[in-house]
């Protein structure tokens, strides 16, 4: 698998990672099996996808024990990451809270690393900027943990571009966690893809498929869980959904013709945005993941990428 470097110095990492949230939290709550998800790690670690992305929120905290017990033994095979900063506060509502504290973020990394039954995490990140607490604050508390050897690297997470120059102005950021796919491409808009290119930061692109729906495989609202917190989101409510299966229908057209699967042709778009991008999707599938990991085989022609680059807008807010 190709591979590229978490910011200028950091670890290396195949550009297909693992996104391990959906394991434990947010989507389907009856069809959550550890035993399942800790095959799928391994099988990750086997076909080069070496990032694997947690956080302490999800479960909240059940998550990074279960990544902690699928990585035992093979901790130095992989490049490990968690994020701080988002506290929740009902599980059942998803309602959470930021929290930048420089005591909550070095609290929240010694209980991660407790969870996670390691002495030290590869990549540190800050969940979401705290408004209440300059980043400046934030950031220095977690370069703080990387002299002590608790981290290696740092990275922020959903940040502006003024946040991660603030931050870069305290210490090296290695990456910025950001959601971009077909359907959301705030990052793109932002100007904070074009920033951390320029800049040598890497790029973690979460929910590289909108959730599943580019893999192809949702029509309808009837194709989720009754227990999917999917359900919750504007993007998957029947009228938008049926708006946006046109862009599934235009992955499946640029597919065929690559012969390839809509969701290898979806990441394949989100890794062509720059040598410094790697997709972290989630999955608790073995087949799945699989072709998630093919798609960094997978190179879109020109004609592909205008194709894509007209798809429609998708209907509905991403929360």
């Amino acid at each position: 698998m190709r591979r590229t470097v978490l910011g200028s110095s950091g670890p290396e990492v195949g550009v297909v990672g693992l996104g391990c949230m959906g394991m434990s939290w947010a989507y389907d709550e009856l069809g959550r099996d550890d035993m399942a998800s800790v095959e799928v790690i391994h099988r990750a670690v086997e076909l080069g996808c070496t990032l694997i992305d947690t956080a302490d929120m999800y479960g909240p905290f059940t998550n990074e024990r279960l990544v902690g017990r699928a990585l035992r033994g093979r901790r130095d095979e992989v490049v490990l990451a968690t994020k701080g900063g988002l506290v929740v506060d009902d599980p059942k509502s998803y309602a959470s809270h930021r929290d930048g504290r420089p005591e909550h973020l070095r609290s929240a990394c010694e209980a991660s690393l407790r969870r996670l039954d390691v002495d030290h995490v590869d990549l540190y990140q800050l969940h979401r900027v705290d408004p209440e607490v300059p980043v400046e604050e934030s950031w220095g508390a977690m370069a703080d943990l990387v002299r002590e050897g608790k981290v290696r690297a740092i990275g922020l997470s959903e940040a502006s571009v003024e946040d991660i120059r603030r931050a870069q102005a305290v210490h090296p950021v290695a990456s910025v966690q950001s959601e971009l796919s077909l359907w959301s491409r705030d990052t793109i808009e932002s100007g904070v893809l074009e920033f951390c290119r320029a800049q040598g930061i890497a790029l973690i692109a979460f929910s590289p498929l909108g959730r599943g729906f580019l893999s192809g495989r949702i029509s309808s609202t009837d194709d989720l869980p009754k227990s999917d917190g999917r359900h919750r989101l504007p993007r998957f409510q029947s009228e938008a959904l049926a708006a946006n299966l046109a862009i599934v229908d235009r992955l499946r057209q640029v597919a065929e013709r690559l012969k390839a699967s809509p969701a290898q042709v979806a990441l394949g778009w989100v890794l062509a945005q720059g040598e410094n991008v790697v997709v972290i999707p989630g999955t608790k599938n073995l087949r799945y993941l699989e072709e998630n990991a093919g798609a960094a085989g997978v190179t879109l022609d020109e004609n592909a990428l205008a194709a894509l680059e007209d798809v429609p807008t998708a209907v509905g807010t991403r929360y």
